[in-house]
């Protein structure tokens, strides 16, 4: 088999499972992008069995520490482990990250279940090589499903691959699921991710829990999921803002529903928070879950930036004893720098706060804590201090 020896401080020797280019000794036996390789130390030890893309700054992602192929008998078995452990988890089966890449020892591949449709996604170039083992299994375990592709993600273009969606098996895409007690419509082709934030799934509720009685508002809403379950909850008003206009259409569609009351605004979440405070507004539950605000090192900066004016702004229109529940679903966004993100916005916003609880994401998606990679989803949950 071919494959790489490792430089001596490679990050692999200590417990991650990728090699970037930087940390190649030497490479043998001419490998071809989308190979499994052997990983070897300076002495020529076997560490691992990997996949290999010389296009790629990760040039290798290890998925087994000894010699193993990609067949199909491997995909049903570690699709399988994958769903057996959140079984033992009690996250629910038909609604659930089934498959969150290394987390799973399936570098690049993601699978959410929705009911019996299935997302899939295929990030580096050797599992989507092998997409129709992959789809194969995924059949071989839960029995015939409608199986999704949302390869139209721009990550896809860091391994030299296209983008891409459609319907690999079965038909239909429009589904409607239940979360905490609200009925959504999903479109799985044209949704956000996969269609959900499943990541978000257990924070739904934690955050619905503080709604009653308050003025919510819920900034970029997406497709409403926190608005509604606050209003469900028994909030006194709710307000989504979110720019996409679909979004808004299919927040009004899920409110109507679900036979509860809600206020859409179509808008840049900034500009509304800027024309807010002019207008003198006040809330009493404040939810900020934005989409990335960076998706390279490199972009951290920008970023932090962007963090500190969406939470000054947003404290400026909390009641004197409102809450904010906050998120940051950006990987290169460390707790620290999060933390001290909010801190600086608070000083900005001349307010002070206790923190209540803080958020992760849901446990269908296991943190690595040798790849912090797996972890991307954080959050607080803040109360403002009357009279400071």
């Amino acid at each position: 088999m071919a494959g790489i020896v490792v430089k001596p401080r490679a990050r692999i020797l200590h417990g991650h499972d990728w090699v970037f280019s930087s940390e190649v000794l030497k490479v043998f036996g001419n490998p071809a992008d989308g190979d499994v390789i052997s990983l070897k130390d300076g002495k020529d030890r076997l560490i691992g069995s990997a996949i290999y893309n010389s296009k790629s700054q990760i040039v290798a992602r290890r998925f087994s520490r000894r010699r193993q192929d990609l067949d199909i008998d491997f995909f049903r078995r570690r699709i399988a482990q994958a769903s057996e452990y959140r079984d033992r988890r009690d996250v629910d089966p038909k609604l659930r990250r089934v498959v969150w890449s290394e987390s799973d020892g399936l570098p690049g591949v993601i699978t959410d279940r929705y009911g019996d449709h299935f997302v899939l996604q295929t990030l580096t170039r050797a599992m989507d090589m092998r997409k129709d083992l992959i789809t194969a299994a995924i059949v071989d375990v839960f029995g015939d499903v409608t199986i999704v592709e949302r390869n139209d993600v721009s990550v896809r273009r860091a391994e030299g691959l296209e983008l891409r969606k459609g319907i690999l098996r079965g038909t239909a895409s429009q589904i409607t699921i239940e979360i905490e007690g609200v009925k959504l419509e999903l479109d799985l082709l044209h949704g956000q991710k996969t269609g959900f934030y499943l990541d978000q799934r257990h924070n739904y509720g934690i955050v619905a829990e503080y709604a009653r009685d308050r003025r919510v508002l819920d900034c970029f809403t997406n497709q409403g999921a926190f608005a509604l379950t606050c209003a469900r909850a028994g909030a006194a008003e709710v307000t989504g803002v979110e720019e996409s206009a679909e979004n808004i259409a299919a927040a009004n569609r899920n409110a109507v529903r679900n036979e509860v009351k809600a206020r859409w605004i179509e808008q840049d979440v900034f500009q509304f928070l800027r024309g807010a405070e002019k207008a003198g507004a006040q809330y009493d539950l404040i939810v900020l879950d934005p989409p990335s605000f960076t998706k390279t090192r490199s972009g951290l900066r920008d970023a932090l930036r962007g963090y500190r004016e969406l939470h000054m702004r947003a404290f400026k229109l909390l009641s004197k004893d409102g809450l904010l529940a906050t998120f940051s679903c950006s990987h290169h966004v460390s707790d620290a720098a999060f933390s001290e993100t909010i801190t600086d916005a608070l000083v900005d916003a001349r307010r002070s706060a206790r923190r209540l609880r803080r958020f992760e994401q849901a446990p269908d998606h296991p943190v690595l804590p040798a790849i912090p990679e797996t972890e991307y989803l954080r959050g607080f949950l803040l109360e403002m201090m009357p009279g400071r």
